[in-house]
């Protein structure tokens, strides 16, 4: 019997956040029902070597045709048909994060099943047309939290939600390496506060540093460590932020990281401060669950699901004072009773957002389309 060829694709691996999560699932297929394929623009970013050494049938050409001029764009799309025929799919799964809809255009031309998943939580401004535009031509679509179906597919019978799942045995807790803390210039004595995000404005990595500025002085052996690529404009905001407010011993920036583990080993408390645009499923707020952190996020989109359970854990958009509060609650706290109610957050991850859960749960999926 032959098997369901499915076609992954994505810009870039330049962040590797989303292509972790693409790579995660089409290595976890079973292979005896599936055989994923992968399509990207270039072959740029670290983790794109990742990727080749995957074993993954990796294709890359230019899928996108630009949206204007109109006849252009069909006239490309058409080109881009042809060369997504050649590859065979049965289905092609978008894990682009913008609202182009060409790509679903050149998938019916060529007459094959196309499917996105929706990362965010934009939909309305300039790209509003362009997000219904690409959520027409979908055959299904894949949502990742609650206020997504809610709010973009409240009577729609093509949505399925799928939120993300982690690979445990990656970020399970183990004997924290001297080298770390010395790399983050941290004495072994300290204590390590951590939030590991992609440096963009919506994180809301800001309030965090501010709500550590209100409250370093009452918890003098406790330091932050923010990791993730800081090499952008919003990078250099939150350093010289962090420089204004005479705090650069005590905020350590870490720089882009492929593997974050080692990092989480140290930490006891991680914090997600995402503004009240909102979140997909946030990764790493589930990785920091499996490395048995006590985590606290913004109550948004994606994070609400994830600790709906905990509502202690969640705080305010922007509200640093009431993050203060919750984060001086559990800074009080020694390392064993943190580790404790870390437990409960193993447990969460372990019921609910594993890689085997997600990936059965696409299985499934895929198979109801065909």
């Amino acid at each position: 019997m032959r098997k369901i060829r499915i076609l992954y694709t994505i810009p870039n691996f330049d962040t590797a956040g989303s292509g972790k999560a693409l790579l995660n699932i089409a290595l976890s297929l079973d292979n005896d029902l599936f055989e994923p394929h992968i399509l990207c623009l270039n072959n740029k970013g670290a983790f794109f070597k990742v990727v080749e050494q995957s074993g993954v049938p990796v294709h890359v050409f230019n899928y996108l045709a630009k949206e204007r001029p109109l006849f252009k764009m069909i006239m490309d799309s058409w080109k881009i048909s042809r060369k997504l025929k050649e590859i065979k799919p049965d289905i092609i799964h978008s894990f682009n994060y913008s609202s182009n809809y060409t790509e679903a255009l050149a998938a019916r031309f060529a007459g094959i099943k196309w499917i996105f998943t929706k990362k965010n939580m934009s939909w309305g401004g300039s790209s509003r047309n362009s997000w219904k535009l690409r959520s027409f031509l979908a055959k299904k679509i894949i949502v990742q939290n609650k206020d997504m179906e809610q709010q973009f597919y409240p009577n729609s019978n093509k949505m399925e939600l799928i939120p993300r799942g982690v690979v445990l045995e990656k970020f399970k807790a183990s004997t924290p390496t001297k080298e770390i803390k010395e790399q983050m210039r941290t004495a072994e004595e300290q204590r390590v506060l951590i939030c590991v995000a992609n440096f963009v404005p919506v994180k809301g990595i800001e309030v965090l540093i501010d709500t550590f500025d209100k409250i370093h002085n009452q918890h003098p052996e406790w330091v932050l460590w923010l990791v993730g690529d800081d090499k952008n404009d919003y990078g250099e905001l939150l350093k010289e932020r962090v420089k204004s407010l005479d705090l650069p011993n005590k905020i350590i920036f870490s720089g882009k990281q492929l593997n974050i583990t080692p990092f989480l080993d140290h930490a006891e408390i991680f914090i997600l401060p995402t503004l009240s645009k909102g979140e997909g499923s946030p990764v790493a707020l589930l990785e920091a669950m499996a490395n048995q952190k006590v985590v606290i996020g913004s109550k948004v989109s994606g994070i609400k699901d994830q600790l709906e359970n905990y509502p202690l854990h969640l705080f305010t958009p922007k509200d640093s004072l009431e993050l203060a509060g919750k984060l001086s609650h559990f800074m009080k706290m020694n390392k064993a009773e943190l580790n404790k109610l870390g437990e409960k957050f193993i447990e969460l991850v372990q019921g609910n957002y594993t890689i085997e859960i997600e990936v059965k749960r696409h299985e499934n999926f895929y198979k109801s389309l065909l």
